[in-house]
């Protein structure tokens, strides 16, 4: 070919160049963009993970730790979401007064980026006690807590319904206690959960039963992992167990029907980083066939590990365990 027309060709010929370059990227930058979403989507679970302040408990109750670094704690362990516990804070309100600590932890979890979830209440008195009197104190006494979880953007609080350990007493009982709450809170746009947490609440028939006599979309349930005892030594709340609900599996499941938050609890871990008395894949499995795509709760309850190690082994295991999900 003639130099001349060569010379005459030769910038088409650069362009020409450029632009199969071009082309050649964006194909392979599409082919990564696919690949990346691909990945993302099998790597990232149904649901997002809260922690539970009762992990931290021995942090604040015994190594007078701050629970006000409780966001900055779960923030740095690769948590979204916040679940407080109301007593842990009795010293800052005591201090402080209710107000300024509710304010303090709003501020914080702004400050590092965190969703709150809800709060876990404990010595507010006993929703399904079967004396009317204490009952309505108690409904009194966690009305302050559904404007706190109101102010800090929680949709739920969790309450005990302990009362008795008679059916014929405790369901009337705890239904009348949860209604009238479940009323207040309906107006504040809060959920009231029940978690199975001991005795009647234990007993998945009977609390359900509850439930449906309350019959309120703002009543329902927070499923434990764990927490199946129906009966303790002495007629205690806590100690030794004497029975347990016989089939947690089962148990869970039905509790599902009707939760608004899930409380992944767990005590020990064998050599392979599993629960060693609870079969997490199979709840997991559970959680995702009953359609729930809320918050799961890390809540560490043992002993052999340090608080924090055995926050890791939970989430770890979760994350573990949803990747095997159907």
């Amino acid at each position: 070919m003639d130099s001349n027309i060569i010379s005459k060709l030769k910038p088409y010929l650069v362009l020409i160049t450029l632009f199969l370059a071009l082309q050649s990227c964006k194909n392979e930058v599409k082919k990564t963009d696919v690949s990346t979403a691909k990945e993302t989507q099998e790597t990232t679970p149904f649901f997002k993970l809260s922690l539970a302040q009762w992990s931290l408990h021995k942090y604040v109750n015994e190594e007078n730790g701050s629970p006000f670094n409780f966001a900055s704690q779960a923030k740095s362990m690769g948590f979204e979401g916040l679940e407080y516990v109301n007593h842990l804070y009795t010293k800052e309100i005591e201090t402080l007064g209710f107000d300024k600590v509710i304010d303090s932890l709003k501020t914080l979890s702004e400050k590092y980026g965190m969703q709150n979830v809800l709060i876990m209440i404990d010595g507010q008195g006993d929703l399904a006690d079967p004396d009317v009197a204490v009952r309505n104190k108690a409904v009194e006494n966690h009305k302050k807590w559904i404007d706190a979880a109101q102010k800090l953007g929680c949709h739920s609080i969790r309450v005990n319904t302990f009362g008795t350990n008679d059916p014929a007493l405790w369901v009337p009982s705890v239904v009348d206690g949860l209604k009238k709450l479940s009323t207040y809170a309906a107006t504040k746009n809060i959920n009231v959960l029940c978690e199975n947490h001991g005795w009647l609440s234990s007993d998945v028939p009977v609390l359900m039963d509850a439930i449906s006599k309350v019959n309120m979309d703002n009543c329902g349930t927070l499923p434990d992992f764990g927490n199946w005892c129906v009966k303790r030594k002495d007629g205690a709340m806590w100690g030794e167990c004497l029975e347990e609900y016989p089939d947690k599996y089962a148990g869970i499941e039905v509790l599902l029907t009707k939760a608004k938050a899930v409380s992944a609890k767990a005590y020990d871990f064998d050599e392979n980083g599993n629960e060693t008395t609870l079969d997490f894949p199979r709840i997991i499995q559970m959680v995702k066939n009953s359609g729930y795509t809320g918050y799961v709760g890390v809540e560490y309850e043992g002993d052999r590990l340090s608080e924090k190690e055995g926050i890791i082994a939970i989430r770890d295991l979760l994350l573990k365990s949803a990747k095997t999900v159907k």
